[in-house]
């Protein structure tokens, strides 16, 4: 079984990614390392923030480091939350405050229903000693709904809708979900990755 540390300490982030996986791989995060730090997302971009989460980490420890950084692109909102999708609404915000500023400054667009074009997106970085291996990328196209739906996922989950589902992420069983995602997507690169003989 191989081991891998997953810079967060998000349990929710840390249980998909695990489930993704499967049971070929053990996924542990920073809640076992209390004495890490959390590393400051200052980059511009997924891929930058990812880097900077899976360096500082690799730095510290020995592990296999994987970082993820994803978050919701909504075009009527010029791509807005973006790389700010976990701190919308302020930096202690939680899922409903973040998902209630989106869905009021999406209103006051006055954008029609079917024109909520949106993307989740999802970037990992591997590292290892302060080096990054690979980045792998991937996004789900889809639109926001009127109103939250759903009891499951977290995060925007219950406002979005992918294309070509009648249900939310939030609606959907976690096989499916697991199976379609933008983060099923990198991780798919991740785990052929992790078969090289190179890692």
């Amino acid at each position: 079984m191989q081991q891998l540390l997953l810079a967060t300490r998000n349990a929710h982030k840390t249980r998909e990614i695990q489930e993704i996986l499967g049971r070929k791989f053990e996924v542990r995060d920073l809640c076992t390392h209390p004495e890490v730090p959390e590393t400051p997302e200052s980059g511009k971009t997924f891929e930058e923030n990812a880097i900077l989460k899976a360096i500082a980490v690799s730095k510290k420890l020995p592990d296999l480091v994987i970082a993820d950084d994803s978050g919701l692109e909504v075009d009527a909102l010029g791509g807005a939350p973006g790389i700010l999708s976990a701190r919308y609404a302020g930096e202690n915000a939680n899922d409903k405050q973040n998902i209630d500023k989106l869905l009021r400054e999406l209103a006051q667009t006055g954008t029609k229903p079917n024109q909520r074009s949106a993307r989740f997106r999802c970037v990992l970085a591997l590292a290892r000693e302060g080096h990054v291996l690979a980045t792998f990328a991937g996004n789900i196209e889809g639109k926001i709904v009127d109103l939250p739906r759903g009891e499951g996922g977290f995060g925007y989950d219950p406002i979005f809708l992918p294309d070509g589902f009648g249900k939310t992420f939030a609606e959907l069983p976690v096989a499916t979900k697991n199976r379609i995602s933008h983060r099923a997507k990198a991780i798919a690169g991740l785990r052929e990755a992790l078969r090289s003989p190179r890692i």
